[in-house]
């Protein structure tokens, strides 16, 4: 771990934690820390425990056994996978980032005042979507939706963003704008980042550290992710080598 590194807070701590469903633990037990500043990448192929594990460090699973230990008051966003979000509400894009923006405010005061939509303005305008503002939610493209739910992340002043599979629905080129903007959130706002993905080459270019989940094989595995790429279990599922270009399988 770098020096630097060693001084920033921990976020979020795994004590031991196995996480599972109704009691039942589906992976072996985790210790990791998610510091400030850190950008995370969770992989492992469908039904791995990826969403699970997730879950249960926003404290929305309860702990099979161990404890996750969050820093006091950390603020965080969480974006579920598109599947589990409402489009049928009829917001517009405006309203959606300031749902982000109502953290300490009263519900009463926050819509109507200044400094409030100015907010909604800024987080807008640095994901480049100011012009979708009077839009309706759902009548965007996926990839503008998703520059709307970053305009949100920003709003929020996440400390860390959880976003689990934020590309799943793009395509190529709006798969690698997605993740060349989280990453500049990230080093603007010095947020941690975890951030679920099939796409392996997307995980080697811009995660620093990654966490491969595989529920069949009882293995977690925790490093960078060229560690992590070349881990036995790692290659027993997806080979010896990561393809070098963005054009790889989803997997």
């Amino acid at each position: 771990m770098k020096t630097a590194e060693l001084t920033r807070p921990n976020l979020f701590e795994c004590q031991a934690l196995r996480v599972g469903i109704g009691g039942r633990a589906i992976l072996p037990a985790l210790d990791l820390s998610v510091k400030s500043g850190q950008f995370w990448a969770i992989v492992g192929r469908n039904g791995a425990g990826k969403t699970t594990w997730l879950r249960t460090l926003l404290g929305l699973l309860p702990a099979v056994s161990g404890r996750v230990k969050a820093a006091q008051d950390v603020r965080v966003s969480y974006l579920p996978q598109r599947s589990g979000l409402d489009d049928l509400y009829p917001l517009l894009a405006r309203e959606v980032v300031s749902i982000g923006a109502q953290r300490g405010w009263s519900f009463l005061g926050a819509l109507g005042s200044r400094g409030h939509e100015e907010k909604v303005e800024r987080a807008l305008a640095e994901v480049d979507a100011s012009e979708l503002s009077e839009k309706p939610f759902r009548s965007l493209s996926e990839g503008q939706k998703q520059r709307v739910l970053f305009a949100r992340l920003v709003a929020g002043d996440a400390e860390i963003a959880i976003l689990d599979e934020p590309t799943s629905a793009m395509d190529k080129v709006a798969e690698r704008e997605a993740f060349e903007l989280i990453r500049k959130l990230q080093q603007s706002h010095g947020m941690a980042v975890l951030v679920v993905s099939h796409y392996l080459s997307i995980v080697r270019e811009f995660a620093d550290h990654a966490l491969l989940l595989d529920a069949d094989a009882q293995q977690v595995v925790v490093g960078t992710p060229a560690q992590v790429f070349e881990h036995a279990t790692f290659r027993k599922r997806y080979g010896d080598s990561v393809p070098p270009s963005a054009e790889e399988p989803r997997v």
